[in-house]
């Protein structure tokens, strides 16, 4: 098992990881890092657990954000939109022609 050394907040902490995934670890820990300095305002000046408190619910919100957000490229563009309204006004009428008598 790997140990990979990040820093947040100046501090260091030591976290062990799979062997091979110490680069992801690192990458991991910057991001709790480049959110420090607002967790650090938000606990009004705690250093230490309220700190890190406060920067797992920023990735927590950054998460249940991008959790409702559609994935990209998935949004129907208007073009599409009105050719499936032309192909369904194209059905309605197709059935409502077979339906008479």
């Amino acid at each position: 098992m790997a140990e990979v050394t990040i820093m947040v907040g100046d501090r260091p902490h030591r976290v062990a990881c799979q062997d091979g995934g110490e680069a992801r670890v690192r990458m991991l820990g910057q991001m709790l890092d480049q959110r420090w300095p607002a967790a650090l305002r938000a606990s009004g000046g705690h250093n230490g657990e309220r700190a890190l408190l406060f920067v797992a619910l920023m990735l927590a919100d950054a998460l249940e954000e991008a959790e409702r957000r559609p994935p990209a490229g998935s949004a129907v563009t208007e073009a599409a939109l009105a050719r499936i309204a032309e192909q369904l006004e194209a059905l309605a009428d197709a059935l409502d022609e077979e339906s008479r008598p």
